[in-house]
């Protein structure tokens, strides 16, 4: 696990890029796993940049993205679907049938997008106040597959400030890529920023690889790059 440390959120996103660039550079038909919420926001502000100011072309790229909203329209605001339109997809070039968002609420729903996903090159990730990676809360099987997840009362408090600050607006469920799932990635990128986010990192990096901190697994893969901002890192012992 290569961890780095910049001093605020812009140089985290600039970090994250230069990550994210080097495998477009040598595949420029790459597989990226994609991830939503507020932190790679500004690592999607950088590529769309990189984009218009220099040709980058994502006309080859395939994506799939870790999860989505149980019972939410593909089209409302707050889908997934519609954050990486607004993000990232409709910015840049890609070709909209390559692009993968899940979508559904059965067993039989997460099993066909688990069936498709296959040959990530970059897994994007964040990280939940309580560790969890993509919808994967604490207690998860590390050898899970895409699925269906009840969301925790925590998870479902943190998302809150995207549903006019009502927690009875939150669905109660999500479909999520599961950790076996993440972890086939060749590569993963983890990002963190926020003082919030520093109990998960410091159980991320220094703690004991366990279930009930679901991001401990990346402790055990072979490519894990985890660049934070100062805040995420400040309870890190070294």
């Amino acid at each position: 696990m290569k961890v780095i440390v910049t001093k605020d959120y812009d140089g985290l996103s600039k970090e994250a890029f230069k990550v994210m660039k080097a495998v477009l550079d040598e595949k420029p038909n790459a597989v990226l796993g994609l991830a939503t919420g507020s932190s790679p926001e500004g690592l999607y502000a950088e590529m769309v940049k990189d984009h218009e100011e220099n040709g980058t072309s994502y006309k080859d790229v395939v994506t799939y993205n870790l999860d989505e909203y149980v019972g939410i329209d593909r089209n409302d605001p707050q889908s997934y679907y519609t954050f990486m339109n607004d993000h990232l997809f409709k910015h840049v070039d890609i070709n909209p049938d390559n692009t993968h968002v899940p979508y559904g609420s059965t067993a039989e729903d997460a099993k066909k997008y688990d069936d498709e996903v296959k040959g990530v090159d970059i897994q994007l990730l964040g990280i939940g106040r309580n560790g969890h990676i993509g919808f994967n809360e604490p207690g998860t099987p590390f050898d899970e597959r895409t699925h269906i997840v009840e969301l925790t009362e925590s998870t479902r408090d943190a998302n809150k400030r995207f549903f006019d600050d009502d927690i009875t607006k939150v669905p109660e469920k999500a479909i999520s890529q599961g950790i076996g799932t993440v972890m086939d990635a060749k590569k993963i990128l983890l990002i963190a920023n926020g003082a919030s986010k520093a109990d998960a990192v410091k159980a991320m990096i220094e703690g004991p690889v366990t279930t009930e901190c679901p991001a401990s697994v990346l402790q055990n893969h072979p490519d894990c790059v985890v660049i934070v901002d100062a805040e995420a890192a400040s309870k890190l012992s070294k």
